[in-house]
């Protein structure tokens, strides 16, 4: 039954009007009532036990006094605890002095204010198998402890249903203040995607439309401009637009929340794309692919396709006309992923040292796929990419 105790404790913005400064008034209280039960008990077992003609039972009464009183002390740290202390204190009582007719009937008035409190304390930090339990202990040990006055049970219900509403409205209050809580905490997310997308729209976008815009018109203002230059233009063009048609599907993403796309994601059949685009900036690329490709999961595809972009694109930047050597390897379990470039043939262009979001970038791809991810400088003054993804937790 411990397990059913959901609340040990009322919550904290109640528990904090509770108390001043260090003294906690809950538990003060308590104490007082602790105190004032003992008094109330040992007074009236004192005066039972001398009207019925026994004057040696001091250091008995004393301790029944303070086995029924003590109870009270643990209901606010151990409700659960402190009832069941309480139900063996009165059982005690009342097989000590009943069967000797040493008080007047089989209930010390103390210990049944005792029995009330932590009742109603376990109705409240309790589930609803322990009230209905505590319920029909009270019932049934009433009745088993005198059947003459087992009515006094039926009162002793009120504790009961008092507590289980106190904590029906507790539990009510506080799943809508976690409802509301959440709520906040999504409003937030989403206000501060939307601020993103429009940083990305109104910077990042229209740059690359200007991009765009100025490859398509640039051969226009040479005249009869080199087959060379035109195609050069046409890819860097053709690049613009890929990527801002990339940067609008993330645009969606960013201001709806929803995980559904609008178009298919890219993944590893865009392979040949993403060489070409390398190979029109300058690098030569080897590739070799072993194993059967299976069906890869959205997951991993994705991340392939976008670790194999980012390192190719930092071969372009840092290494530019280096030859490149990607490796693609499909296992049974796992696709391992291996870019590495060789040193560049010419000097990286001026303004394009990177700020290490893309390693950053690709090794969250990867742990968010339980994968392993290695990238580090080659002795020859290259550098190694090295992705291993696992099929099974994509797919899960």
């Amino acid at each position: 039954m411990a397990d059913d105790l959901s609340v040990r404790r009322p919550p904290g913005r109640i528990r904090a009007r509770l108390r001043v400064g260090p003294v906690d008034l809950v538990t003060a209280l308590d104490v007082l009532i602790t105190l004032v039960a003992f008094l109330a008990d040992n007074s009236y077992l004192t005066s039972e036990v001398r009207h019925h003609g026994h004057h040696g039972a001091g250091v008995l009464v004393l301790l029944v006094s303070v086995t029924t009183a003590a109870p009270l002390v643990l209901r606010d740290r151990r409700p659960l605890t402190a009832w069941l202390c309480s139900v063996a204190a009165i059982t005690i009582s009342a097989l000590i002095f009943t069967p000797h007719r040493d008080i007047s009937g089989p209930y010390i008035p103390g210990a049944v204010a005792v029995y009330l409190l932590c009742l109603y304390a376990v109705a409240v930090r309790g589930g609803n198998r322990v009230t209905v339990t505590a319920a029909a202990v009270t019932v049934f040990g009433a009745a088993a402890l005198d059947q003459q006055s087992a009515a006094v049970a039926l009162p002793m219900m009120i504790p009961l249903l008092l507590g289980h509403l106190v904590r029906v409205r507790r539990s009510t209050r506080q799943a809508l203040a976690d409802q509301e809580a959440r709520h906040d905490a999504e409003t937030a997310v989403l206000e501060e995607r939307q601020r993103i997308a429009r940083e990305l729209h109104d910077v990042v976008a229209h740059h690359m439309s200007v991009i765009a815009i100025q490859a398509e018109a640039a051969p226009y203002k040479v005249t009869d401009p080199p087959p060379e230059l035109a195609e050069s233009f046409a890819d860097i063009r053709s690049s613009a637009l890929e990527g801002l048609t990339e940067l609008r599907r993330v645009l969606g993403v960013l201001r709806t929340g929803d995980s559904p796309q609008t178009a298919p994601q890219p993944g590893l059949e865009r392979l040949e794309e993403v060489l070409a685009s390398a190979r029109g900036g300058g690098l030569t690329i080897d590739v070799s692919v072993s194993g059967e490709a299976p069906a890869l999961p959205q997951g991993v595809a994705l991340s392939a396709h976008r670790i194999l972009q980012e390192a190719l694109s930092n071969a372009m930047k840092h290494a530019p006309g280096a030859a490149v050597s990607v490796d693609i390897a499909y296992g049974t379990a796992e696709l391992r992923l291996r870019v590495v470039n060789g040193p560049g043939t010419e000097p990286p262009p001026a303004g394009m040292s990177g700020g290490g979001h893309g390693l950053v970038g690709m090794r969250e791809r990867v742990i968010m796929l339980d994968g392993e991810l290695s990238a580090g400088p080659e002795p020859d003054g290259g550098f190694a990419v090295t992705a291993v993804l696992p099929y099974e937790k994509a797919s899960t």
